[in-house]
C-alpha cells in the first residue's frame, strides 16, 4: 500500500506494568461507569484499565502461567481469561475475585464471551471448542470436536449463532454453527491467522494473515476487500465511524491506513518489539497496541 498524505502522530500514552509480552487487549463496550481494556500477558497477570486513558485500575491475581487471551463482557461487569496452566478463569470486573474456574488438559489460547454474558466459549491445544453456561457452571461444558490443530482465536457472531475460530499454524477461518456443533463453512487465508478482530456493531470482521490484511462481512460471511502490506502483519482493528484500520506487527510500527484505498495516514514509532495485538475503542477515539515490549500504548484518533 503506498502512503498517503501523513501528519505527525500525538504522543500516544505508554501504559506500563506487564513485565513480559502483551498478547491481546479487549475494550469494553461503554457503560454507564464509561468503558475499559483489559490486556493478557505472558506475565500470568491479566489487567484491567480505564479504557480512554490506560490507567491502571487492578490486576487479576490467580493464574500460575503465561495468560493468552482476556475479554470482558458487554456489560463489562465479568472479566475472562485463558491460561497456559490449563485453565480458563471468570473473574468479578468491580472487585477483581475469582468466580469461576475452568480446567482444560491443555494450554487455553482464546475465550469470548457470548452477547447475553452467559455463555463463555474456550479453546486451546485440546483441539475442543468448549462452551460454558455461566448460569450453570457446575454442569459440564457443550464440547465441540472437528478441529485439526489448537485453538488460536474465537469470537461469538449472529446474535450467538456461530462462533468464529481460527487454528494454530492452519490457514482458513472456521464457522461453526452451534445448533449442528459442527464446522459448517472455512472461509480460504493464504496463511494462518494470528488475530480477529470483531467490530462493535458485529457487523465488520478484520483478520490478519502472513502480509494481508483481509476485512469481511459478517452478515454474509463474504470478504469484502484485503490489503497487502510490505511486513509480516499480526494484528488490525478497523473502525467502522471513522473509516480508518491500524495494523502492527514484525517491524514494531503501529501504522494507522484509509479502509477506502488503504492509504498510510500515520505511522506510530515507539514499541521496543513486534506489535501482537491492536483494538480500536468503542467510541473511536482511540486504539490500543501491545507489544514484546510489555507495554500497551493508547493512540488518540483525530
Amino acid at each position: 500500500m503506498a502512503p498517503g498524505p501523513q501528519k505527525k502522530p500525538q504522543q500516544p500514552a505508554v501504559c506500563h506494568g506487564h513485565s513480559r509480552p502483551i498478547v491481546e487487549v479487549n475494550y469494553s463496550r461503554v457503560t454507564p461507569d464509561g468503558y475499559f481494556l483489559v490486556s493478557a500477558s505472558k506475565d500470568g497477570q491479566p489487567m484491567l484499565r480505564d479504557g480512554p486513558t490506560g490507567d491502571w485500575i487492578g490486576t487479576f491475581i490467580g493464574h500460575k502461567g503465561a495468560v493468552w487471551s482476556c475479554a470482558l463482557d458487554p456489560t463489562a461487569t465479568l472479566a475472562a481469561t485463558a491460561s497456559a496452566d490449563f485453565s480458563a478463569k471468570v473473574w468479578d470486573a468491580l472487585s477483581g475475585a475469582e468466580k469461576l474456574s475452568f480446567q482444560h488438559s491443555h494450554i487455553v489460547r482464546t475465550c469470548c464471551f457470548a452477547g447475553s454474558s452467559t455463555r463463555l466459549a474456550t479453546g486451546g491445544m485440546e483441539k475442543l471448542l468448549r462452551i460454558y453456561d455461566l448460569e450453570r457452571p457446575d454442569a459440564p461444558p457443550l464440547q465441540l470436536a472437528g478441529a485439526t490443530k489448537g485453538f488460536r482465536n474465537s469470537v461469538w457472531v449472529q446474535d450467538d449463532a456461530l462462533i468464529i475460530t481460527t487454528q494454530q499454524d492452519t490457514p482458513g477461518i472456521d464457522i461453526w454453527d452451534l445448533k449442528s456443533g459442527a464446522i459448517v463453512r472455512t472461509l480460504p487465508t493464504e496463511a494462518p491467522v494470528s488475530t480477529i478482530d470483531l467490530t462493535f456493531d458485529g457487523r465488520h470482521l478484520t483478520t490478519t494473515d502472513g502480509t494481508t490484511i483481509r476485512f469481511w462481512d459478517v452478515p454474509s460471511l463474504s470478504e469484502v476487500k484485503s490489503f497487502k502490506v510490505g511486513y509480516p502483519v499480526e494484528a488490525a482493528s478497523y473502525c467502522p465511524a471513522k473509516s480508518r484500520f491500524a495494523c502492527g506487527g514484525s517491524d514494531m510500527w503501529v501504522r494507522l491506513h484509509s479502509y477506502e484505498d488503504g492509504s498510510e495516514l500515520e505511522c506510530n514509532r515507539g514499541h521496543h518489539g513486534p506489535v501482537h495485538t491492536i483494538r480500536f475503542g468503542p467510541e473511536g477515539r482511540e486504539y490500543a497496541s501491545g507489544s514484546e515490549d510489555g507495554t500497551i500504548r493508547i493512540h488518540a484518533l483525530a
